[in-house]
């Protein structure tokens, strides 16, 4: 996903927790305790509906047609299947069911891809909002929020709905909801890292932590699938 110059997102009354697409859903979590975990409350999580179904489609094709090769295959066929669902299932699922946002008091936690970042409210400098959605740290790191994907037709279609209800005269000034729900989202975001930053439990260092649990089947399947394209 391309990377483009941001804009500051603007801090707006909370919205209603529960959205869907991303969808947001409780995760229970253990008790609070002095120092940011990953446990640290009860979190609210934001996934993407439509990444989670398109991977659902994805691994379904890939595994119907993969699994196919396996048991009917000659050859090397079997083979270059076996490298080929190492290869990309682990890639399918990362891009597509492991994104998600954790929230809760202390700490906002992103499940990207290949990593896991963990940044207490205290650590978390900004966010930005361009062709991407990004959480920006004290360093000026910047670390993508994969799940809240930036929707640029949710955009267009709450400026046509407040296009609307202005010439209807209905609008509703500075509190009117006509914002695209990822941008309520990062909204919401923004005003729990203010609220919170200065909390004793919102402090901490930035931690990074890579997937190995999805980069090490890759890399296993793609070798596999390098040495079986280059004996023939």
């Amino acid at each position: 996903m391309r990377q483009g110059q941001g804009t500051g997102v603007a801090a707006a009354p909370p919205g209603p927790q529960g959205r869907i697409g991303p969808m947001t859903t409780p995760d229970p979590q253990p008790p609070a305790s002095n120092t940011p975990s990953d446990g640290a409350s009860t979190d609210t999580v934001h996934r993407s509906a439509a990444g989670i179904a398109g991977g659902v489609l994805l691994l379904a094709l890939v595994g119907w047609l993969g699994v196919d090769a396996l048991l009917t295959g000659d050859g090397q066929v079997p083979w270059l299947a076996l490298a080929g669902l190492l290869l990309l299932v682990p890639l399918i699922a990362a891009f597509t069911l492991r994104p998600a946002v954790f929230v809760n008091d202390d700490r906002l936690r992103l499940r990207n891809p290949f990593r896991i970042v963990v940044l207490p409210w205290a650590a978390v400098a900004a966010f930005r909002s361009g062709y991407s959605n990004e959480v920006l740290d004290a360093s000026g790191r910047k670390y993508q929020l994969w799940s809240i994907p930036v929707s640029l037709r949710g955009r267009k279609k709450a400026a046509r709905r407040q296009n609307r209800a202005m010439a209807d005269g209905t609008a509703a000034g500075a509190d009117d909801p006509f914002r695209a729900t990822t941008d309520q989202i990062m909204d919401q975001l923004a005003e729990r890292k203010e609220a919170r930053a200065a909390a004793g439990t919102s402090q901490g260092e930035v931690t990074v932590r890579w997937a190995y649990e999805v980069l090490a089947p890759a890399l296993a399947g793609g070798v596999l699938l390098l040495i079986l394209l280059a004996i023939g």
